[in-house]
């Protein structure tokens, strides 16, 4: 569970102060997937446990009062849930990757009253989502080259936006007539993303690919203890 805040990526898993210290770097796993390297991961076996897991990161957030919005988030959201099932009838096992995105509001500086440090994350808030509407286009448009690397937003976003994914955009939009601007921006904003063709795909091990994974992990896990005894 991370934090986009002022083009830094900081963990809400632990304190805002130990965040400082942490050096987060975006990579890329076998299986493709973006992952935050560096970040904690937490585990969690039931809504519960996970809800309970986000009310803890969420705690850690980056908030502030504007004048138009008293708990403006200041930074934009990326929580990483990876999924695991397995058939107990054929031993396959189904893996898959949920992001969920909060991203921060576009804003004008002469509208929120932003200035100094709010000043500073405004800014930082409008490039990402910028760069996010580059990426939109670009993939609207199908075009060969996609600018995922201009931002940190983007590149986590990367294997939810484009390819083996589906993806859902949730848009919260004002009905005040002195908020007509935001409103109409932010809504051709989400007509670009309805423009985007994915094409998702299941992501399954065969019985024996999980099996031989097991004996892997089981002689890996012999081969330390060798060690240690050593």
């Amino acid at each position: 569970m991370l934090e986009l805040y002022n083009d830094r990526l900081q963990d809400l898993f632990v304190t805002p102060a130990e965040a400082l210290s942490k050096r987060i770097e975006i990579k890329k796993d076998k299986k493709g997937l973006v992952f935050a390297q560096g970040a904690e991961a937490k585990e969690a076996t039931s809504a519960g446990e996970l809800f309970a897991l986000f009310e803890l990161g969420s705690a850690n957030r980056h908030i502030a009062a504007t004048k138009m919005n008293i708990e403006s988030s200041r930074s934009h959201l990326i929580i990483s849930i990876m999924l695991e099932s397995r058939n107990l009838a054929n031993g396959s096992i189904t893996f898959g990757k949920l992001n969920l995105v909060d991203l921060a509001g576009s804003e004008r500086p002469a509208k929120t009253g932003a200035k100094d440090d709010q000043l500073k994350e405004a800014n930082s808030i409008n490039k990402s989502l910028s760069a996010l509407g580059d990426v939109i286009s670009a993939l609207a448009m199908e075009q060969a080259h996609v600018p995922y690397r201009n931002n940190k937003l983007t590149q986590l976003m990367q294997d939810s936006l484009g390819g083996n994914a589906k993806t859902l955009m949730f848009l919260n939009i004002s009905p005040s007539d002195c908020n007509l601007d935001e409103t109409l921006t932010s809504l051709i904003y989400a007509s670009r993303v309805k423009a985007i063709t994915n094409h998702a795909q299941r992501n399954m091990e065969s019985k024996e690919i999980a099996q031989l994974k097991e004996v892997i992990l089981r002689l890996k896990s012999g081969q330390a203890v060798e060690e240690e005894d050593v």
